[in-house]
């Protein structure tokens, strides 16, 4: 017999701990300050800004938590230049031309008419904001938010205020239940205070020793205890060197699977070295630790 899953609502969790429980059963091992503040979003309907450094989990949050509510997880990755349109919706010009040719060749002459049938809803191609209003439930993730312009923040704040959207075609769209929304930011710049006073906010730190040691033990079936170990030591003492990029939690995984592509079961000083592009992207940090590699071993 075929046995239904609930599906979970952000009303069913009832505090940070069966929040960290549910987050634990999709393998993303939360501590309590994060498990925290993911709770106080959810039950309290406000944003989530996540700050940290590259690879500490801030984007895994948002996609763990839509697999915990069972909502689709609409992403919006933020760069440079990044506009409304691109954001919010655009219409389908394409589309438009042809319907406009095709009610040509039918013989039809009334303007008014055309210009409200190439404005109609079909022709309205949804972005990433638009999306997550209208779909409920839904996570939307504002992913690198400090890549993106001053004046972009300033609008997302205006969107994340109320959850509507003004179309002048159309009118004005509200969410009936507002999205899980999820903030990211590496801190490459500093975001205003206004977008952070509209949402619940948490520094996310690297993990530690016996954290990151779990996370490699549950990510990575067949990973021993030693070689967790040694790769979350050897990653600890590179976030305190100083590296241009050091680690974060994705590079360690990445470089343990290596690690035991390799067959390793410890970490080995030569498929260490070998292995290194897995974990540090940049000539100089391969460099440095390999010089303090030989110089620990000489």
């Amino acid at each position: 017999m075929r046995v239904l899953r609930r599906t979970i609502k952000a009303s069913d969790i009832q505090s940070p701990a069966m929040l960290a429980d549910l987050l634990d059963g999709h393998d993303y091992l939360a501590d309590e300050g994060l498990s925290t503040a993911a709770y106080l979003a959810l039950r309290m309907g406000r944003p989530l800004f996540l700050e940290g450094e590259a690879g500490v989990g801030k984007t895994e949050l948002a996609k763990t938590l839509s697999a915990v509510l069972d909502a689709p997880l609409i992403r919006l990755q933020c760069y440079e230049g990044l506009d409304a349109a691109q954001a919010l919706y655009d219409w389908d010009f394409a589309r438009q031309l042809l319907h406009l040719k095709a009610a040509e060749v039918a013989g039809v002459t009334d303007a008014a008419a055309l210009e409200g049938e190439i404005y109609d809803r079909r022709f309205l191609v949804a972005r990433p904001l638009l999306r997550a209003l209208e779909t409920q439930p839904s996570v939307l993730l504002v992913d690198e938010i400090d890549r993106a312009d001053d004046e972009f923040e300033a609008f997302l704040l205006e969107v994340l205020s109320d959850f509507t959207i003004s179309i002048p075609e159309l009118g004005t769209i509200r969410a009936q239940t507002p999205p899980v929304v999820v903030v990211t930011s590496n801190r490459t710049r500093e975001v205003h205070d206004a977008l952070k006073r509209r949402c619940l906010y948490h520094w996310l730190e690297h993990p530690g020793f016996d954290r990151e040691v779990a996370i490699l033990l549950r990510r990575l079936p067949g990973c021993t205890e030693r070689l967790a170990a040694d790769v979350a030591e050897a990653a600890a003492r590179m976030r305190r060197a100083d590296l241009v990029k050091p680690p974060g939690i994705a590079e360690t995984l990445d470089w343990a699977a290596a690690l035991l592509t390799l067959g390793a079961t410890r970490l080995d000083p030569g498929l260490a070295a070998a292995s290194l592009g897995a974990l540090l992207k940049y000539r100089e940090d391969q460099e440095a630790v390999r010089a303090e590699w030989n110089g620990r071993h000489a």
